[in-house]
């Protein structure tokens, strides 16, 4: 059967119509990526086993790289072993139907007879997953998603930098407000997006994992070993993997730490879903034009359209993400009693949040690469609502003393459509020092930005 076979045959679009977008996440989400994270964790505790004083092996440096090189060198040929031993069972062993003991009897094909007892000494199953779970998806936010978000970041401080000058109306409730700049409103996402990224690595350095076996009391390490500081063992083991060290557990690693992750994930594709939102409005308000892809199909029936798919999309699978990342966080932060195994089966629901996130992320980034800014839709859009000065006129009579400069404003200009022509008639027939008056006579709307301009170049100096 063809690769092209198996996608339109897959049961998810992530391994379908989206296979592509997502295969940079299969080294890190997928079940053979799994499988070899659990095999390097084994292969480092029986290291570091080794390195005790107290128990009655040792590895020297040279077996160390080829020991290192089962994990490094995990292949296709390796997973299919660990899954056909837990599933089916080899001439050495039964069907574990067990996923650890298959990975502790692969490594028994690989390491010495000598070496069998230490292989999973002490350990539960727990041990071994907390810690793989969490070096995959450490590498996969900061590998895959981070790099991609960041992609997004650098084309919203781009637009920000080129379009910092190109005003535009803005809308409050949906009506016309003050005037601000296409440059400026990118440069709030891009702001907006750098505190989202810095949260998610700082979630990333809080991963924390937990090595004190079945109960989390070490009662199988201490019953063998009683001398030996099993706590500073499990914590020097988990650092040296790069992770925080959880002190105190049940079983199962109290997972508030994945939670805080997931959580920044999601802030982050809630700032890109509101911003795939603006950018849908702004292309139906035709303030944004899309480049067309030569022989691309806008709509089935009208030739003429061009649609904001790619926003349209990552909404989609950025709303997803989210479900899966709310849901994540609320269930893997509960556990009945010491442990129950329906955290293992959702904890395997990881890499399809990310993928999800993924997508979301690099169809934002396609998106933000084809929108052209029509400056001449909002210059006319401008001129149409000459009454957004009000705010101006108002504050600058309040400034010259005037009690009822806002009721003054307000009744020439709430509920109904006045012209500049009339907003100067108006100012002519004020009450005003003639300096105040050309002051006010000066103003336009597509001149009454603020210091937006600036603001949408302090982010881009960042």
């Amino acid at each position: 059967m063809t690769d092209a076979r198996r996608a339109l045959d897959a049961v998810s679009p992530l391994d379908g119509r989206y296979a592509t977008k997502t295969e940079p996440l299969v080294p890190y989400a997928s079940e053979a990526a799994l499988l070899r994270a659990r095999t390097r964790v084994e292969v480092e505790y029986l290291l570091a086993l080794a390195d005790l004083s107290e128990t009655p092996f040792s590895i020297p440096e040279s077996d160390r790289e080829r020991f290192r090189a089962i994990y490094e060198g995990f292949d296709e040929a390796d997973a299919d072993l660990v899954k056909r031993i837990e599933v089916e069972g080899t001439e050495a062993y039964d069907a574990t139907n067990h996923d650890v003991k298959a990975v502790e009897y692969f490594l028994r094909e690989r390491l010495d007879g000598d070496l069998h007892p230490w292989i999973h000494f002490g350990l539960t199953s727990e041990d071994v997953n907390n810690l793989a779970h969490r070096l995959l998806v450490r590498e996969a936010v900061d590998d895959v998603l981070l790099p991609s978000l960041s992609n997004v970041r650098s084309a919203l401080r781009t637009l920000a930098a080129d379009n910092r000058d190109v005003a535009m109306l803005a809308h409050t409730h949906g009506q016309p407000a003050t005037p601000t700049t296409f440059g400026k409103e990118m440069a709030v996402y891009a702001s907006r997006l750098d505190q989202a990224i810095r949260g998610i690595e700082s979630a990333l350095e809080g991963l924390s994992g937990k090595l004190a076996g079945a109960s989390g009391t070490y009662a199988a390490h201490v019953a063998a070993y009683p001398d030996v500081d099993w706590r500073a063992f499990s914590a020097g083991f988990v650092t040296d993997l790069g992770l925080r060290h959880t002190p105190l557990a049940t079983q199962v690693n109290p997972c508030d730490d994945l939670a805080g992750l997931f959580d920044a994930l999601r802030r982050a594709n809630t700032v890109l879903i509101d911003l795939d939102r603006d950018v849908w409005e702004y292309v139906s308000r035709r303030y944004l034009g899309q480049r067309a892809d030569e022989g691309e199909t806008g709509s089935s029936t009208m030739p003429h359209k061009v649609n904001p798919i790619d926003f349209e999309n990552s909404e989609g699978n950025l709303s997803k993400a989210n479900s899966d990342l709310v849901f994540l966080a609320d269930y893997v932060t509960t556990s009945r009693l010491q442990r129950d195994l329906s955290d293992s089966t959702v904890k395997r629901t990881i890499g399809s949040a990310l993928a999800h996130c993924l997508i979301g992320y690099e169809k934002t980034a396609i998106g933000l690469s084809k929108v052209v800014p029509n400056e001449a839709v909002m210059a006319e859009d401008l001129e149409r609502n000459p009454e957004v000065l009000g705010e101006a006129i108002q504050t600058v009579l309040r400034r010259e003393g005037h009690a009822d400069a806002y009721e003054r404003v307000k009744a020439l200009t709430r509920g109904r459509r006045v012209s500049l022509t009339d907003l100067r008639e108006a100012i002519g027939g004020m009450d005003v020092d003639p300096a105040v008056r050309g002051e006010l006579l000066s103003l336009t709307p597509e001149g009454y930005f603020g210091l937006a301009s600036e603001l949408a170049g302090e982010v881009t100096e960042e």
